[in-house]
């Protein structure tokens, strides 16, 4: 079993620039199938988006996807891990702000996010979420 971070965090990590729009943003989500984009500025993370933060903020509320930057609609909070901490910190600062993913830093620079299926496969594969993150993409 994985003791830290960097041992079930992904390391190939899709950002974007605050400017972009959320047409822009929700299409890359697409064309990369991931449902997190990293918000960076001159390689200094700034935030995340989700594609329901893009539903919820941006689309439900009727802005033209075109006009709106991505940092109007990101997360306002951002809860980072290190890679060299531990699984169970990772498990306790998911439950604490109830995120399902935390971006993980080192200085300001994001080297990888870990999710809530990286840790259900992680923790327990045969286990509804960890069969369900373990399959392959429905695109």
């Amino acid at each position: 079993m994985a003791q830290h971070v960097r041992d079930i965090m992904t390391s190939e990590l899709v950002t974007v620039e605050p400017q972009a729009s959320v047409a822009s943003v929700a299409r890359l989500m697409r064309d990369e199938d991931v449902g997190t984009v990293l918000v960076t500025e001159e390689g200094q993370l700034k935030c995340l988006v989700s594609d329901r933060d893009l539903v919820v903020r941006a689309f439900a509320e009727g802005v033209d996807p075109d006009q709106t930057t991505v940092i109007e609609a990101a997360s306002e909070e951002l809860v980072t891990i290190g890679p060299d901490e531990s699984v169970d910190h990772a498990v306790e600062l998911m439950r604490e702000h109830a995120v399902r993913r935390l971006p993980v830093v080192e200085g300001d620079e994001a080297v990888g996010i870990i999710a809530l299926g990286d840790l259900a496969i992680e923790r327990d594969e045969t286990s509804a979420l960890g069969d369900i993150s373990a399959a392959k993409p429905n695109n």
